[in-house]
């Protein structure tokens, strides 16, 4: 395998547990008071904002050439990092 099609993989793997983590966060939303609730969807909004733009960013490096790829690498870790640590973060949020 390609060091390209590892990198991809690799964040694929991620992005796909990610959304699986929003998607079980979600399903406990209904415990939430009215107020709590509208405060998490707002977060939950922004959160699936990352996850597009992280997506967008994978497959802008899967479609970039074998020249260009690479330095599309560090954008698509920054914008990746801020998406794991927006996550952990509201999961934190949401057991005080």
């Amino acid at each position: 395998m390609s060091k390209r099609k590892e990198y991809i993989a690799k964040m694929k793997l991620q992005l796909d547990e990610l959304n699986a983590k929003l998607d079980e966060l979600d399903a406990k939303k209904d415990a939430l008071s009215a107020e709590a609730g509208k405060k998490y969807d707002e977060q939950m909004a922004e959160l699936r904002k990352q996850s597009k733009k992280a997506r967008a960013k994978m497959n802008e490096i899967k479609e970039a050439g074998e020249d260009q790829w690479e330095s599309l690498v560090a954008e698509g870790e920054k914008i990746q990092k801020a998406f794991v640590h927006s996550v952990n973060y509201f999961k934190s949020q949401l057991k005080s």
